[in-house]
């Protein structure tokens, strides 16, 4: 399972080979401020031009080409609300590794700290990456058409979920399901990651107990991966839903408004 670090824990590792720090947000923001030493790896590297994730050995590919090797520790950060990291991180303990770092910090208040920035590429030498498929943390199609007592959880704003966009030619949501805003579950003050009780709390609000099985989703499974770390963080039976609603409403299932 991934680990939340300290910003002063990524500081003493920065620069030593065992270690990659890996930065998860776009290219451009990459290129307006990063991490000493992080090697980029947008999220749209592990996407296929349809939108969809990539193939496990695709993205073993992309990371392997970064740098990330199987005797290398991978170390990532984010800004904003942390879903770059946890998608990444998602993506990771899903090809199987079980050494995944977050700096817990986010980048702004990195920055805003007075620590070290770059913004220069960081040069990559590829390297070989083992995918070991972990599907556990995975949920298919198949998984939320029969999801059996398990629960399902948009995390999609509260007008997506009720129907209220145009982005969306069926508008609405899969049947059943609950709804927590992904932002409801992402850290504050600087921190990528919610402290635990209030989590709880709002999970309980939402109708999720503690014993749940869980599987979380959005419209591509990007926002989804935030409720999943925290979830899994907070010791909660969650897998993510990554085709999320996209490939639901694709798939002519019934939709709920």
């Amino acid at each position: 399972m991934t680990t939340f670090v300290s910003a002063d824990w990524v500081a003493e590792r920065i620069g030593r080979p065992e270690f990659l720090i890996i930065d998860p947000r776009s290219a451009m923001r990459y290129l307006m401020g990063h991490l000493r030493g992080a090697v980029s790896v947008p999220f749209k590297k592990l996407q296929r031009p349809d939108g969809k994730l990539a193939d496990p050995d695709q993205l073993a590919a992309a990371f392997g080409a970064a740098g990330l090797s199987d005797d290398v520790t991978p170390v990532l950060y984010d800004h904003q609300d942390g879903r770059n990291a946890a998608m990444a991180s998602w993506v990771l303990e899903y090809l199987g590794r079980e050494d995944v770092h977050i700096m817990d910090l986010r980048y702004e208040a990195w920055k805003d700290a007075g620590r070290e920035v770059l913004y220069r590429p960081v040069p990559t030498d590829s390297r070989q990456f083992t995918v070991r498929l972990d599907p556990s943390v995975r949920a298919t199609l198949a998984d939320v058409i029969d999801p059996g007592t398990t629960v399902l959880l948009d995390t999609r704003t509260i007008e997506e979920f009720d129907g209220q966009v145009e982005m969306d030619h069926r508008p609405g949501h899969i049947p059943g399901a609950l709804n927590l805003p992904h932002i409801e579950a992402a850290g504050e003050d600087g921190n990528l990651l919610i402290d635990e009780f209030e989590l709880h709390t709002r999970l309980a609000i939402a109708g999720v107990a503690n014993n749940d099985t869980v599987i979380v989703y959005c419209r591509s499974g990007v926002r989804a991966s935030v409720a999943w770390m925290a979830m899994r963080q907070s010791g909660y039976d969650v897998r993510l839903y990554d085709g999320s609603y996209a490939e639901w409403m694709d798939s002519d299932q019934p939709v709920e408004v």
